[in-house]
């Protein structure tokens, strides 16, 4: 678009946020030596972005010595299989067409499982499980279970329903679109894969967005980064409002083009939401994999993700190279915010665990966070649990 002299711009992004956010991955780059890590920090309502940054990265102000790497923001220009933090997404889905309820349990057959011509495999023996220990501990015994519920079509359903395979439609160049098969090309190993993140690619703000949509309640709204345009810099500022958008609202391009809230769909219920991050999501910091985002002044849900990636010669999984994520919110009855940290692939020596590279990043950011935005008196309160 062609500039326009005496335009302003108005972007969602927090300053305070931004930096404690870019400090915060500094640190974390420090620390594990990765390479290359991201991390995105949103409002569950509206979807905008309140911070993002990307590692590596350069100084703006000396371009000259910018090295390739840097110019990609992890955020929306990397793809990676999402690993257990896509599990709520089919739980969500199952749910929602009555084919599981909450008070279920599965036998995870103690660790091994053979699926077809497969055997799926836990990191742990796991005996009887509820769905809640299911994600608590992230079998993937008990997601394949769930999965074969669904079938393929359901599993494509379901991803498709959470905006992957598409770009979210960010107002950022470079964004990618994630890789979703055709249903037609899904397989048996499909029902096995797809329940544990596996033979799909996402990128990390698809994922973030598919999380908001499970924290508002079941509404998947496209994220944005830029809040307003106008043309006078000072009629802008004093026609912004005092407070932020109510939660789930939908409006229209404003005066001076205004960005809008745009709802995208509707995924599943706010009953069936409202359940996921209250209960399991909640369980999984309290006493599961994600127990390192804990924090002290507030109840924390999450989901930990450590997915292994492809050996580029062998075509088969990586024994060592992973992608280590987290994704959180806060409070679980009211989500003021999430925060996704992935971390592609450690090279400090250690366990290479989301809950372990991710989750303390994550934790330590949310708690700066909730101290630092401030609660909307017009945001909804949460449906009753499902």
């Amino acid at each position: 678009q062609a500039p326009r002299h005496g335009d302003s711009l108005m972007l969602t992004l927090d300053t305070v946020l931004q930096l404690l956010v870019e400090d915060e991955l500094d640190r974390l780059f420090d620390e594990w030596k990765p390479n290359g890590a991201c991390v995105t920090v949103m409002d569950p309502a509206t979807a905008e972005v309140l911070a993002m940054a990307s590692r590596p990265a350069f100084d703006p102000n000396d371009p000259s010595r910018v090295p390739a790497a840097a110019w990609k923001n992890l955020n929306l220009a990397s793809m990676y299989e999402p690993g257990s933090t896509f599990k709520p997404f089919v739980v969500a889905w199952a749910m929602e067409r009555g084919l599981l309820r909450a008070d279920e349990q599965f036998d995870c057959e103690r660790g091994a499982w053979r699926m077809g011509r497969r055997v799926l495999h836990d990191h742990h023996p796991y005996g009887v499980l509820s769905v809640t220990d299911i994600l608590v501990k992230s079998s993937n015994i008990g997601m394949a279970k769930i999965g074969q519920r669904l079938g393929n079509g359901g599993l494509y359903d379901a991803t498709i329903a959470f905006g992957f395979g598409r770009r979210t439609g960010i107002e950022l160049p470079g964004e990618l679109h994630g890789l979703v098969r055709p249903l037609p090309q899904w397989t048996s190993y499909s029902i096995g894969s797809i329940p544990m993140g596996q033979e799909l690619a996402v990128t990390p703000l698809q994922l973030l967005t598919a999380h908001a949509a499970l924290a508002n309640g079941g509404t998947l709204v496209r994220p944005r980064i830029v809040v307003h345009r106008g043309r006078s810099p000072a009629q802008d500022v004093a026609r912004l409002p005092t407070e932020r958008l109510p939660a789930l609202s939908i409006t229209g391009p404003g005066p001076d083009d205004a960005a809008p809230t745009a709802v995208v769909s509707r995924t599943v219920s706010p009953q069936v939401a409202s359940w996921l991050v209250r209960e399991p999501m909640q369980e999984v910091v309290r006493r599961g994999t994600g127990r390192n985002a804990q924090i002290a002044d507030s109840a924390v849900f999450g989901k930990t993700g450590t997915a292994q990636k492809t050996d580029p010669d062998s075509g088969a999984y990586s024994p060592t190279g992973h992608v280590c994520s987290f994704i959180g919110g806060a409070p679980p009855e009211n989500p003021r915010v999430l925060v996704l940290v992935v971390v592609d692939e450690p090279t400090v020596a250690g366990d290479h665990s989301g809950g372990t590279v991710a989750a303390p990043a994550a934790g330590r950011i949310l708690e700066n966070v909730l101290r630092h935005v401030p609660l909307r008196s017009t945001r909804p309160q949460s449906p009753g649990a499902y």
